[in-house]
């Protein structure tokens, strides 16, 4: 790549990451469902100027909203939700590392729904270190302290096994001509209209007090940046530097995610959550495979 390119990687890295950090900051005073919806339809209408700006047609027929929907299910509604609510007991950082095993869960989904996805061995052993990191991850938070840290950890895995369905499913959105930002804004806009119902019932918003300019800030944020903005510079990458090098942010994200929340929200990772995150890492570069591929061509050399 580049180093425009690099630049750009670096700041998905830093708007994605900071996803985990705005939304903290929003769940000190709003419960999770309402931060969902919040973020899915602030950047829906954000997205949906955008394709207008363009002169994009947003497709209308049943198929196209049914595949919307199915994706909004998987994408957004889902592992969003789980994702907050897993951070109301444990911290950004953590919740980033966790959110990296999402290409372990989207092999392995791929492998046994798709039928294309074969594990070849350098992805056999990404897999295995990158779950040999989650189990140390959740040796980390093996008791089931009164903070509830455990099932935080569990909802972030959760959500990540989500993203790797979705991953399969979004598949389809190619083979009906659907672009990608039309993709993008179908599925939030969808996320949104399930979101609604939701919040109403669950939440209740009206019930509870007006949050401060702070936390519509960073609801802001979350919404403009690290979801609308983010998914543009998204699809440039995929356009200019190709899906393969655009998967690199996923390496990224954490470092981004615990700088953030080290430095502002004071967090701290201890001792387990490093080798976790470490062994994770090492596991995302195996299932890469470009790096591998590098030493075993200079080691023939």
């Amino acid at each position: 790549m580049r180093a425009a390119e690099w630049g750009l990687l670096g700041l998905l890295s830093l708007l994605w990451g900071g996803s985990f950090f705005f939304s903290k900051l929003a769940l000190a005073e709003m419960p999770p469902l309402t931060v969902v919806l919040a973020r899915v339809g602030i950047a829906a209408l954000a997205l949906w100027l955008y394709l207008r700006l363009r002169g994009i047609a947003v497709p209308m027929a049943v198929e196209s909203w049914r595949a919307f929907l199915g994706m909004g299910l998987l994408n957004s509604l889902v592992p969003f939700s789980l994702i907050f609510w897993g951070q109301t007991f444990i911290g950004s950082g953590l919740a980033s590392i966790l959110n990296a095993t999402t290409p372990i869960f989207s092999i392995l989904v791929a492998h046994f729904l798709a039928g294309d996805e074969r594990l070849s061995r350098s992805r056999l052993a990404g897999i295995a270190l990158g779950l040999a990191g989650v189990a140390v991850l959740l040796g980390g938070q093996a008791s089931l302290r009164s903070d509830g840290a455990f099932w935080g950890v569990l909802g972030c895995l959760g959500a990540a096994l989500s993203y790797g369905f979705a991953n399969t499913y979004g598949r389809r959105f190619k083979r009906m001509g659907i672009e990608p930002a039309v993709a993008a804004f179908g599925q939030i806009a969808a996320t949104t209209l399930m979101a609604l119902p939701l919040v109403l019932l669950i939440d209740r918003p009206w019930t509870a007090g007006m949050p401060g300019l702070g936390i519509w800030g960073a609801l802001a944020a979350l919404a403009l940046l690290s979801t609308a903005f983010a998914y543009i510079v998204f699809f440039h990458l995929v356009a200019t530097a190709g899906a393969t090098n655009t998967s690199l942010v996923t390496l990224l994200i954490p470092v981004s995610a615990i700088l953030l929340g080290a430095v502002f929200l004071g967090e701290r990772l201890s001792a387990a959550q490093f080798g976790g995150m470490a062994l994770i890492g090492l596991g995302l570069l195996a299932l890469d495979g470009r790096v591998l591929h590098i030493i075993l061509h200079r080691g023939r050399q």
